[in-house]
């Protein structure tokens, strides 16, 4: 999963997929150019395009459909400089309405 600021992008990414290669399936996404992609891993260390994800500890027994490993992108301005590294933090699902929560009752209002 790559996430940058409000964006998710999911991707089908092997232990052996470079970060370039990465880059490259980013660019068939958002139209940016490789050379102006950063790539970060889990603990914001920039990746570098010659190493494989398995490099950075992203491999098939950590990193799952319902639980993806993480890389943070940055994109070139157009001043020439990567913006700072923003990940937006995930949502959390709202509550249940009350209806739902009273499971027990079946809907029923209950009699004392």
């Amino acid at each position: 999963m790559i996430r940058r600021k409000k964006l998710s992008i999911f991707t089908d990414a092997t232990d052996n997929t470079s970060v370039l290669e990465l880059k490259r399936i980013i660019e068939g996404i958002l139209k940016v150019p490789p050379e102006n992609q950063q790539l970060f891993n889990k603990d914001n260390q920039l990746m570098d395009d010659d190493k494989t994800l398995q490099d950075y500890g992203m491999v098939a027994s950590v990193a799952k459909a319902q639980c993806p490993a993480t890389v943070g992108l940055a994109i070139r301005m157009e001043n020439g400089e990567f913006e700072k590294l923003d990940i937006a933090p995930l949502s959390s699902p709202p509550d249940l309405p009350y209806v739902m929560k009273s499971q027990e009752t079946n809907g029923q209002e209950q009699t004392s």
